[in-house]
Parts: C-alpha cells; structure tokens; sequence
C-alpha cells in the first residue's frame, strides 16, 4: 500500500498476530513439557544413563522380596572400597557367576566355585568379598529354615515403616544403621558395616532418601 509520502506501508499477513498470540500462549506449555521429559533427579543420577535408570526404577523403593533384598545386601558388599556404578556395570555378569543369586545355590558353592569366580573377569575380583557372598548364602537358608524370613528380619528394625529423610540432610550413616549393622554382624555377615548398611538401606526403600526435589519423592 503506497502512503502520501511515497513509501510503502508493510501489512503483516492475515492471521499473523493471532498466530503469534497462540506461540506466545504455547511457550509455558512447550517449557512444561521439556521439564518433564527429563525429570529432576537426585544429584548423584544425573549423568550416568545406568545410574539414572537405577534411580529411576529401583532406588528408595519399598522392597519385600526377601531374595532380593538379600542379594541387595550382597551388591553393597561388593561395593566396599569402589563406586556403586562399578557394580551396576558388573552386576549381570555377577548375578551370572552366582546363579541369579539364588541363596539355596550360592550356599552350596565350593573352592572349586570360589576359583572359578576369581578367574571371572567379568566381575568384581575379590576373594573375601566372595567368600562373603557364600558365607551370607548360608546365613540366609540357615535364617529361613529356622522360620525367620529375611524380610520380616530385614524390616523388623522398622516395623515395617518407611524412614522418610528430609530431603536436604545427606549422612554416610544413622544410630539405626549401627544397630542393623551389629546385628548383622553378630549372625556372622560380613562386609556390613553401618556405612554398607545405609547405603542397603537407601537401596531397597527402608529409608527414603531422595532429594527434597526429585521427582522420585514420596512425600508423606
């Protein structure tokens, strides 16, 4: 369109300021769901993909299985001295070299197995923490024939509840942790100190841990 002074007049297209109304109305939306196609998550989980799979799926929840709550307790053991990630990255080809970690075959392994499982390169190398492994095994069937579930035992320093952290504190270990941990100690297990026993406990949902704003909190 030509005005008085000879320029011309640009008209924006019909519709454009309704369309640019709607993307200005769509950007929160757009915003909201990037959010949430990557959630936040505790500290510790935000780079590795295998930790943020694991602390998406398995971290903090309440876990009743007794076998597993068992080979829990045995992974942590494995972990004395290394990181976590070693072990999850090493935890198919251990679970392999124990039988699935069922307590029923590990207790019967022999030095035969013991060898093997030192020549496995696969998994973590550690003779004591092996014998460790058969030992708690044998502990665990020993525990089950006399009545006593390893999961009533597990859960019984709670009473069957939840610990729920503050979201904030972040401990290396709690009074409780000492006193599962001599427990644990008297029957015999070994590799359970009470930094081993609350990271076990962080790991199957005895305590939730989970930062204050991660989208994995249970809150009360």
């Amino acid at each position: 369109m030509m005005q008085a002074d000879g320029n011309v007049k640009r008209t924006a297209p019909a519709g454009a300021g309704a369309r640019a109304a709607i993307a200005s109305a769509e950007l929160p939306a757009l915003t909201a769901n990037a959010m949430m196609t990557e959630p936040r998550r505790c500290a510790w989980a935000q780079d590795d993909p295998l930790m943020r799979t694991y602390h998406d799926t398995e971290w903090g929840v309440a876990q009743h299985d007794a076998r597993m709550l068992w080979e829990m307790l045995m992974l942590e053991g494995f972990q004395a001295g290394l990181s976590w990630i070693t072990v999850l990255r090493k935890r198919e080809a251990l679970r392999a070299a124990f039988r699935g970690f069922d307590p029923r075959q590990v207790a019967r392994f022999s030095e035969h197995d013991i060898e093997r499982l030192m020549a496995d390169t696969g998994i973590i190398r550690a003779r004591a923490k092996i014998a460790a492994t058969i030992r708690g095994a044998a502990l665990y069937c020993a525990m089950e024939a006399a009545g006593e579930g390893f999961d009533d035992y597990c859960w019984s320093f709670t009473g069957g509840q939840v610990i729920r952290g503050d979201g904030h504190s972040r401990v290396a270990s709690t009074p409780l942790s000492e006193r599962i941990a001599a427990d644990m100690k008297k029957r015999s297990f070994k590799f359970v100190g009470p930094t081993i026993v609350y990271a076990w406990m962080q790991a199957v949902g005895i305590v939730d841990d989970h930062a204050h704003d991660c989208f994995r909190r249970s809150w009360p």
